[in-house]
C-alpha cells in the first residue's frame, strides 16, 4: 500500500473514533481496503431511522382547529359554569359563536330532545325517561356528562338576625304551606309571615328541591313520595314569587328579612354580601362538607349531547373536550365544586367512546 493511501486510511479510521467519542450513531463508516493501484472505496452508512413523534388524536379538535356554531342551553344553575367555558374556548381561539341560554332543565331538554334545535342541554338535575323516549323520537341518544356538584343554597337576607341553621323537615313545611308564619317554625322567631321565593316549575332546581325536601314531608302515596302533591302545594302557596331567572330570586329574598328562598350556590357566592346561607340540619354549604358528603342538599350537574350531534359537528365535540379538560381548574371559582373523580373520568371515557363512533 502506498504511503498516500495508508495515510488517507488512516485519516479516515481516526476520525471514526472521533465521531464515536463525541456520541456519532451507532452506525459506522466502513472502508473497504483498496489495492495499490485503485483510490480507496467508502462505503456511506445506512441511514438510522428516526422514530415519528406520536400524533396527539385530539389535536383536531384544539379550539382554532375548527368552526361553526355551538348551541346550548338550559339549567341556570349550570348556566354560570358553561359560560365560562365558553368564554375560555373563544379566549383559546374558538372563533364561531358560543350560545348559552339559561331557560331551565325542563326547558332546555325541550329544545334539544323535542324541537332539536340545540347541540348541548344544560342540567341540574338527570335526563328523565319520557325525555329520553323524546330525543329518540328525533333520532337523539343523549350522554350524559357529569361537570361538577352544586351544594343547593337555602338563603335569607344578610340582615335577617333570627335564623341561622333549619332542618330538611322544617324547610319541607316552609315550602308546602303548612308553616305560614315564622313563629311557626320557631315559637322564638317572629310572628311575620314567610315571604317563598322559587325556581319554576321548567327548572331542574325546582324538580330537585321537590323531590330532596318538598315531598319527604306528605304522606306516602302507594308507598312512594308523593312528588305531585308536593309540587301542587309549593306552585300554589299564596303570595309565592317564582322565577327561572335565579337573579330575580336573589333580588327578592334580599328585599325583605322575612323571605327565604333557593338556587345554585354560585348565585350566592356572587350576592354574598346580601344574603345569607342557611345551614341545613347544622351543616353549612361549603367544599369540605361537599366532599366528606355531609351537606344534605348536595346535587350533580350535567350536560348532554348525543354522539350523531359530534360526528356531523366537530366544534360541539371539540367545545365538550375543552370543557372537561378544563372544568376543574374553574369550577370553583365559579362557585361549584368538582364532580367525584370517578366520576368525572366516567364522563371522559363517554366523551371518547362517542367520538370514535
Amino acid at each position: 500500500m502506498s504511503k498516500p493511501v495508508r495515510s488517507f486510511v488512516f485519516a479516515v479510521i481516526a476520525m471514526s473514533f472521533v465521531l464515536a467519542a463525541c456520541g456519532a450513531p451507532a452506525a459506522e463508516t466502513q472502508v473497504v481496503e483498496p489495492t495499490a493501484t485503485e483510490a480507496p472505496v467508502v462505503v456511506e452508512p445506512t441511514a438510522v431511522p428516526t422514530e415519528a413523534a406520536p400524533e396527539d388524536p385530539m389535536a383536531m379538535y384544539a379550539p382554532d382547529a375548527v368552526e361553526g356554531d355551538v348551541v346550548t342551553a338550559g339549567s341556570s344553575t349550570v348556566f354560570p359554569l358553561s359560560e365560562r367555558m365558553a368564554e375560555l374556548f373563544q379566549q383559546e381561539g374558538f372563533a364561531g359563536n358560543v350560545t348559552v341560554d339559561s331557560i331551565g332543565s325542563g326547558a332546555g331538554f325541550e329544545r334539544f330532545c323535542v324541537a332539536g334545535e340545540t347541540d348541548i342541554a344544560n342540567a341540574s338535575r338527570a335526563i328523565k325517561d319520557g325525555e329520553v323516549e323524546s330525543c329518540a323520537a328525533i333520532d337523539r341518544a343523549p350522554i350524559e356528562f357529569r361537570v361538577g356538584t352544586d351544594a343547593l343554597a337555602v338563603v335569607m337576607s344578610a340582615e335577617n338576625d333570627f335564623v341561622t341553621s333549619l332542618s330538611k323537615e322544617q324547610l319541607g313545611k316552609i315550602f308546602t304551606g303548612e308553616f305560614t308564619t315564622w313563629n311557626q317554625v320557631d315559637p322564638s322567631f317572629p310572628a311575620e309571615a314567610i315571604e317563598v321565593y322559587s325556581p319554576g316549575a321548567d327548572s331542574g332546581t325546582f324538580d330537585y328541591f321537590i323531590e330532596a325536601v318538598a315531598a319527604k314531608v306528605l304522606p306516602k302515596v302507594d308507598d312512594k313520595d308523593d312528588v305531585k302533591g308536593a309540587e301542587e302545594k309549593l306552585l300554589g302557596l299564596e303570595g309565592a314569587q317564582f322565577s327561572e331567572d335565579d337573579n330575580v330570586l336573589v333580588q327578592g329574598v334580599e328585599g325583605s328579612t322575612y323571605a327565604i328562598g333557593y338556587f345554585g350556590f354560585a348565585y350566592f357566592t356572587e350576592n354574598s354580601g346580601a344574603l345569607k346561607a342557611i345551614a341545613i340540619d347544622d351543616v353549612e354549604p361549603n367544599q369540605a362538607a361537599v366532599d366528606a358528603g355531609e351537606y344534605p342538599l348536595a346535587r350533580p350537574l350535567f350536560i348532554y349531547s348525543d354522539a350523531k350531534i359530534l360526528a356531523e359537528k366537530p366544534q360541539v365535540a371539540a367545545f365538550l373536550y375543552f370543557y372537561l379538560s378544563n372544568v376543574n381548574d374553574n369550577i370553583v371559582d365559579v362557585g361549584y365544586f368538582p364532580a367525584p373523580a370517578d366520576a368525572f373520568q366516567a364522563s371522559m371515557d363517554a366523551l371518547t367512546a362517542a367520538i370514535a363512533k
